[in-house]
């Protein structure tokens, strides 16, 4: 048996690595799958006061990704200090980016484009994933860029709904703890927020990223349950013509966590129930 699993495991490709590329003033982190060429790509966006190697190891998603068939960019927000501390300017929040009016949509098109050319990945399959204020900056590029992105996954991060219009359609993932009290599942000031924004509801994020759908829909729901951690996750999804469209996942006693990942300072609110680098992957899949 042990034979088997030796040979098995010489006939898997080495697990990716990073790659950090300097552009301007700003880097990215990029991991590429076995064969990069023309291979899909998906931006993955750190929170506030994070970097790219933070995100990349907390949430494990780069190697899932890779795995998969993704190349996987980490690209890095800015600061006052180097590579600590980094935002992204969504619009109404967070931090230095916010405040300087960094043009981070603008620097997203750059990281796709330097990556399609120094890597061969394709910039025309485009997928954003992110976590807080980095799900803020994904949703944000996503509503104002869907004739460039194939789907976009946010986690924990609420986009400026009554600001940011959606533009076209744009398939999405949000899962979001109803216990998130730095980005209030119900909107508001976050009771252990870092910043004074006044953070837009799920609900008026997930109304705008249906706007553009049209009539038409229908919604099913179910609650997965089955770990005793105190949470449990309503999946909520909205089809058209049989094709998801919307994929809501509330986690019920959900903190302010990138489900799956590490978080060591988080006691209570950690579910169990789901991974969010399977769901992210499993609900990009749908559109290749």
């Amino acid at each position: 048996m042990r034979l088997i699993v030796l040979l098995l495991s010489l006939c898997l490709p080495p697990p990716a690595k990073a790659e950090t590329v300097q552009l301007g003033d700003r880097h990215y982190e990029i991991m590429l799958p076995a064969n990069p060429n023309g291979a899909p790509l998906i931006l993955a966006l750190h929170g506030g006061g994070g970097n790219p190697d933070r995100f990349a190891t907390a949430s494990g998603f780069g190697r899932a990704a890779t795995r998969a068939g993704y190349a996987v960019v980490f690209p890095a927000g800015s600061g006052r200090r180097g590579d600590a501390l980094l935002t992204w300017n969504g619009g109404y929040c967070c931090g230095y980016a916010a405040r300087r009016n960094v043009d981070d949509l603008g620097f997203l098109e750059s990281v796709i484009a330097d990556a399609a050319d120094r890597f061969g990945v394709d910039g025309d399959k485009v997928y954003l994933t992110g976590m807080s204020n980095g799900s803020i900056m994904a949703e944000t590029f996503a509503a104002r860029n869907p004739d460039r992105v194939r789907a976009v996954a946010g986690v924990s991060g609420t986009m400026n709904a009554a600001k940011t219009a959606v533009a076209g359609k744009v398939p999405a993932l949000i899962i979001h703890g109803t216990a998130d009290e730095i980005v209030p599942y119900d909107g508001g000031k976050g009771d252990s927020s870092l910043t004074r924004t006044n953070f837009a509801s799920v609900a008026s994020v997930v109304d705008a990223f249906l706007a553009p759908w049209g009539d038409g829909l229908t919604v099913t729901s179910a609650t997965i349950n089955q770990r005793e951690d105190g949470t449990s996750v309503v999946v909520t999804e909205t089809q058209k013509g049989g094709a998801v469209v919307l994929r809501l996942m509330t986690v019920e006693g959900g903190g302010h966590h990138w489900p799956g990942g590490i978080k060591a300072r988080l006691t209570e609110g950690k579910t169990q129930e789901i991974d969010a680098n399977t769901e992210i992957l499993r609900f990009f899949a749908i559109y290749p």
